[in-house]
């Protein structure tokens, strides 16, 4: 019998014909089950033994012990105390965006379940139409100016917003202006929606304002 036979072979398939055999005796012959039970079970530890043997000389990866790998670097999540979930993907440079910033980013943004709704970064061409917004929640939606807030230049984070901190009205932005992604956004306001948001520039800080 071939290894890949007796490995297909149902474990019940090796005792089946001897115990019918046995059983046909009678009720008085229980000695000699148990005995050709031992037998074909010693049988299949044997059978086994040899075929584990085999696989060490043809194929020593299935036998050998599983060496301990090094896993790779895991993204860490920050849960802030509203819902909102933080991935710093890349750290970027210089500065860090403040409370009251303006600033130039790009953004995806999609449902929970991987759904696309709009976008900055045209899909195709690569093309993209940065939003400039202070990091104000009068004007941004709350959960993504916290998203924004301490990112430096270059760097890109991915969150989800719970609904809670997200377009709790239809004024706040970052909004599309087309009618279809518009629609579809404001469509999904009420639910869980995932932002992948690159920073670009720190166009303007509250203190420049001042000086101005």
């Amino acid at each position: 019998m071939g290894i890949l036979s007796f490995l297909s072979l149902p474990l019940c398939a090796a005792s089946a014909t001897p115990r019918c055999i046995v059983d046909a005796k009678g009720l008085n012959n229980k000695i000699s089950i148990l005995t050709v039970e031992k037998y074909y079970s010693r049988r299949l530890i044997l059978q086994f033994m040899s075929i584990n043997q085999i696989l060490c000389h043809v194929t020593p990866s299935l036998a050998a012990p599983i060496i301990d790998m090094n896993e790779p670097q895991v993204i860490r999540t920050l849960k802030l105390a509203n819902g909102v979930r933080v991935q710093d993907v890349i750290e970027g440079e210089g500065p860090e965006a403040r409370g009251g910033d303006l600033v130039e980013f790009n953004c995806v943004c999609r449902r929970a379940n991987g759904y696309f709704v709009f976008s900055t970064v045209d899909q195709f061409s690569g093309e993209s139409n940065p939003i400039i917004l202070p990091l104000d929640e009068d004007e941004m939606i709350l959960g993504l100016k916290q998203v924004l807030t301490g990112m430096r230049i270059g760097g890109k984070r991915r969150a989800l917003i719970p609904p809670s901190v997200g377009y709790v009205n239809e004024n706040l932005k970052p909004i599309p202006e087309e009618f279809g992604p518009r629609r579809s956004l404001l469509s999904h306001a009420q639910e869980p929606l995932v932002f992948e948001v690159q920073l670009l520039k720190i166009l303007s800080t509250p203190q420049q304002s001042e000086n101005n």
